[in-house]
């Protein structure tokens, strides 16, 4: 019975990743699949360039929660809490919550990047780690005006203030790095854009020279 609940389970949670909210949001208000413009990723940032911050708010909040949520269906899987494979299936549930966003099955598979959803995701792990990671984000996002750079420093610091907050079991420690290793890899393109100083620029807090462009 129990594997029949961790497969439920597990489709629930990439159901729940799947739910495009920057794509639903977009079409439904503005009458724009933000896919199509600027990055074509369906994802806060790129909402927040297309169609500005009242936009992207309610994405990041709907991308964050269904993180979040696909991690809580863990109670539902009869495993015992606390026990090695009650981790191992967050960890899973995390993972494939964020496959959904990337690849959502209600927006022909064709998603964004997934941090937010991993940001979500993440409260069901290391709450205090988390918050010190998302510190981290706007501190740099403030500063350098990247959102790609905010979220790979973000990623990269979590095992550590996950560590520093008292999460230092080695698996946590070991799945941290392979989110920070995820969020790597989804931004290899903005890797490529920040080398070449192409990256598009954000501004979080009043407005830029290029603001117009970017919101």
């Amino acid at each position: 019975m129990e594997i029949i609940n961790i497969i439920a389970v597990l489709i629930g949670a990439y159901l729940l990743g799947s739910i495009p909210s920057a794509v639903w949001i977009g079409k439904a208000f503005y009458g724009v699949d933000v896919r199509q413009h600027g990055s074509g990723n369906a994802g806060t940032t790129n909402v927040m360039r297309v169609l500005g911050k009242k936009a992207a708010l309610p994405v990041f909040i709907i991308d964050g929660l269904k993180g979040y949520l696909a991690v809580a269906l863990v109670g539902w899987s009869g495993l015992q809490a606390e026990s090695p494979e009650w981790l191992y299936l967050k960890m899973a549930l995390c993972l494939t919550a964020v496959v959904g966003h990337m690849f959502p099955i209600f927006a022909g598979f064709k998603g964004g990047k997934g941090v937010a959803t991993l940001v979500g995701a993440m409260f069901g792990f290391s709450v205090g780690g988390i918050l010190l990671c998302l510190a981290t984000f706007v501190v740099l996002v403030a500063y350098t005006k990247y959102v790609s750079v905010g979220s790979m420093v973000g990623g990269l610091l979590l095992p550590f203030y996950s560590a520093l907050c008292g999460q230092s079991d080695w698996r946590l420690m070991v799945f941290f790095g392979v989110v920070s290793a995820l969020i790597f890899y989804t931004h290899r393109s903005n890797i490529g854009r920040l080398l070449h100083g192409t990256e598009n620029k954000t501004y979080l807090f009043g407005k830029g020279k290029n603001a117009s462009k970017e919101l």
